[in-house]
């Protein structure tokens, strides 16, 4: 475990891991419980994904998640981090419509939650708003790659990236981030190959997903990481633990010896 005493992660923290060829790890987290097992456990930088929507709600799409949930999310969580660096998704609808919606949108975040930044998806078309963000004071991780909050514009959630047209164009796109003031991008699900490429070109730290071992960091959703959820099974996801049997046969345990009256048990009454 990590003291708490131990030096807060800041963008500052992460843009000299780059420099120094330290990779940098990054988990999402949705609740103060588990928030608070990963920090203790040296994790760099805590991402409240809108994968809530998947993972906590039970949706197909990351899409219905609002801003109200992602905000409850992120207080949950900041509850619980002494350390880790937490960044907070921008869901679906809360910043494309205009610059000054995602400007609004962020204030909240940061003012109701605590998060210490935010992440939103796309490229040269979202600059603007990023712009208006970090003029504000406020961090912002760009994502890049597959959007999932695109999902029905591409419909698909294979790799991107894969033609050169696109290809070139993400580097395009990443390096406007840079410009508008992103502080690091995500990359998912893209070749690894662009991923090196596209890391090697910016001097802000990429993080990947999906997108090789060449970019300045990994993140993976928590849920999917420990087992947790079970239906979920790309190529770049490896599980480190299988709780999903451990806790449902922990459940099933509990539910026999209720019936069974062997619980609870003369030393677990009063």
């Amino acid at each position: 475990m990590v003291s708490s005493r131990a030096r807060k992660v800041t963008t500052q923290t992460l843009q000299k891991m780059k420099q120094s060829g330290e990779k940098i790890a990054m988990l999402t987290a949705y609740d103060y419980s588990l928030a608070r097992l990963v920090d203790g456990a040296g994790i760099d930088v805590i991402l409240v994904g809108d994968s809530a929507s998947n993972v906590m709600a039970g949706n197909e799409t990351t899409v219905p998640i609002t801003l109200d949930h992602m905000i409850y999310h992120a207080q949950c969580v900041i509850n619980g981090v002494d350390r880790a660096l937490v960044v907070v998704d921008m869901p679906f609808g809360s910043y494309q419509g205009d610059s000054k919606t995602a400007l609004d949108s962020a204030i909240r975040i940061m003012k109701e939650s605590g998060g210490h930044a935010v992440k939103l998806e796309g490229g040269v078309e979202v600059c603007e708003s990023v712009k208006r963000i970090v003029e504000a004071g406020i961090p912002v991780m760009g994502h890049l790659g597959l959007t999932p909050q695109s999902i029905y514009k591409f419909g698909t959630y294979s790799v991107r990236a894969k033609e050169e047209a696109e290809a070139t164009r993400l580097i395009e796109d990443a390096k406007a981030l840079e410009e508008a003031g992103c502080f690091s991008v995500v990359f998912e699900k893209i070749p690894s190959e662009l991923a090196k490429q596209a890391s090697e070109s910016l001097t802000i730290p990429t993080i990947g997903i999906g997108a090789g071992s060449d970019c300045d960091g990994q993140v993976l959703v928590l849920h999917d990481m420990l087992g947790i959820t079970k239906d979920f099974s790309p190529r770049f996801l490896r599980r480190y633990a299988d709780l999903g049997s451990i806790i449902e046969a922990a459940v099933s345990q509990y539910v026999e010896d209720v019936r069974s009256v062997d619980f609870p048990n003369d030393e677990e009454r009063y």
